[in-house]
Order: structure tokens, then sequence, then C-alpha cells
């Protein structure tokens, strides 16, 4: 009695356990019977109840969920072909057929790697590249470039918002028989291919040496006339400074000249001394000790290298 008694307690728990299932507020529950769906999507959360051992509770989120693509090399309408990555965010709409199209989310990212993939390949491939790497028709700034350096940008007509609202309206459009509806498709990043990468960014670099050129000429062009306005102010400067010095110089020889004649003509004793004083000043300049010089005995040259006397 008493195993019987135990088996049957365990059999009761068994049917109860399998009888009962609790819903998340996160979750939506469909119930199947033998492998059929029964009955509505259980979508309120709380204790639900389903028969023991034959029906199952399959389980779905509520919640937004996501989709993260991989890189794809596309080429645009003028034949560039650059790197696009994109996601998504999409949630469950239906729960009962999307567990009879998809079954479960897995079976739902491989859906939508097709359907993503394929809408973000026609529409970059029926835009140019200027329409998917911009946004607006805005003029680009300026700065200081001169003239034959501004930037003008083609005109664009729609845009990578556009083509986004393209991708996701024509995805929308191709999933509301799979019981899902995406919500928002982004580009995560857009870039060149390596080899398309590498010619931008050789002619970027050009495009900057051309320019760094033309600075450095102008700078050394400018160095040049600074120089010249420099040498000039200095002869300028040197100039007047030696006129003003010969002036000074000419001035202070009239003076001494006058003083000289003055002290010279006071009387005979000043003038011997002073035709002294000049013929002493001039003898270092006369014998250099390799000269030969033939006085007369009657000069005042010869006779100041005598004595008094003439001895």
């Amino acid at each position: 009695m008493k195993i019987g008694s135990i088996i049957l307690a365990v059999l009761v728990l068994v049917i109860l356990s399998s009888s009962v299932y609790v819903v998340k507020e996160t979750e939506q529950v469909i119930i199947t019977q033998f492998g059929k769906p029964v009955g509505d999507p259980v979508v309120t959360p709380g204790l639900k109840f389903k028969l023991p051992m034959v029906q199952t509770a399959h389980r779905f989120d509520k919640r937004f969920l996501e989709w993260d693509g991989d890189p794809n090399q596309l080429p645009t309408r003028d034949k560039r072909f650059i790197w696009v990555n994109t996601y998504a965010r999409w949630r469950i709409s239906d729960p009962l057929l999307y567990f009879q199209r998809l079954r479960d989310e897995r079976g739902a990212q491989t859906r939508l790697d097709d359907i993503l993939d394929g809408e973000t390949r026609n529409a970059i491939a029926n835009y140019d590249l200027v329409e998917v790497v911009r946004t607006s028709n805005r003029e680009p700034e300026q700065g200081d470039l001169v003239a034959e350096e501004q930037v003008t940008l083609d005109p664009i007509a729609a845009g990578r918002e556009k083509i986004r609202l393209e991708i996701l309206h024509n995805a929308q459009q191709r999933t509301t028989d799979l019981g899902i509806e995406i919500l928002d498709v982004q580009f995560k990043r857009i870039n060149y291919v390596d080899e398309v990468q590498r010619k931008v960014y050789e002619r970027m670099i050009a495009e900057r040496r051309r320019i760094a050129d033309r600075f450095r000429s102008e700078g050394q062009g400018e160095a040049m006339r600074i120089r010249g306005e420099k040498d000039r102010d200095l002869l300028e400067i040197q100039s007047e400074a030696y006129r003003q010095a010969e002036e000074l110089k000419g001035d202070a020889d009239a003076t001494a000249t006058e003083i000289y004649a003055a002290a010279y003509g006071r009387n005979a004793a000043t003038q011997d001394f002073y035709g002294f004083l000049k013929t002493l000043e001039s003898y270092p300049e006369v014998f250099d000790g390799k000269s030969t010089l033939v006085l007369s005995t009657d000069g005042d040259f010869y006779r100041y290298l005598t004595d008094v006397d003439g001895k």
C-alpha cells in the first residue's frame, strides 16, 4: 500500500507539473498539441494551465530583438564598391504565424539575413555613391581656402536617410506574412573597399601636398620680400648714418681749423709751436724704416730733426 501510494503521489505531481506553466511579463506562449497549435496565443502574464503530457508550451520573447548584419561589399549605381554594415530592431507581432512560419528565433534570424541583406543590396545598387554617403545638400565649410580651392559638392536627390527608409519599407513589406515586424534599420558603417580607399587617400594626400607647396611658395616669396625691405632699410640707415658722421667730421674739422688758424695767427711763438706739432704728426707717416728721404737743410722738416742751433 505504501509503495502504491508513493507511486500515485509521484504521478499526480508529474501530471500537475506538466499541466501548469508560468508566463512572464516578457513572454508570449503558443500551445501545441501533438505538434499543432491549439487555441489563441497566451500573451498575458501569470499562472496558466494546459493538458498534461499532451500539450507543449512554446515561449517567445515579447521585447524588441536585435538583428546585426555582417559587413558586405556592395556595388553602387556608379560602379563603386563599398563596405556596408547594417543593423535592425524587430519584434514578434503574431506569435502564432511566427511559430508556423519560422518556428524559433534562429529561423527568424536566418530569414532576416536574406531579407535585410537583399534589400540593402538592391537599394545601394540603385543609387550613386554620393547619395549613399551624404544626407543633405548642405554647403561645405570653406575656411581660409582661396578661390581655386573652394570645395563644391554635387547635389543629391535622395540621400542616405531616404535610402535607409526605403530599405526599411521594403523589408517590412516582406515580413508581414512571417509574424514579425521590423521596427528600424540603420547603417552601422559605410566605407570604401581597400583599393578605392587607398586611391582616395592618395588623392587627398596629393591635394594636401599641392596646397602645402603653394603655401610654402607664398611663404618663400614673402620671406624674400621682407629680406629685401630689410636690406633696403639697412642701406638707408647706414647711408644716413654715414652722411651724418661725415657732416659731424666736417664740422669738427672746420672747427679745428678755425681754432688752429686763430691760434696760429696770434704771435710768432704760437706759429712756431703749431708748425712744430704738425711736423711731428707727419713724422710717423713718413719714416716707415724702408724709405730713403732727401731733405733740404732749409726746411722745417729737417730743422726739427736737429737741435735748435741746426746741429
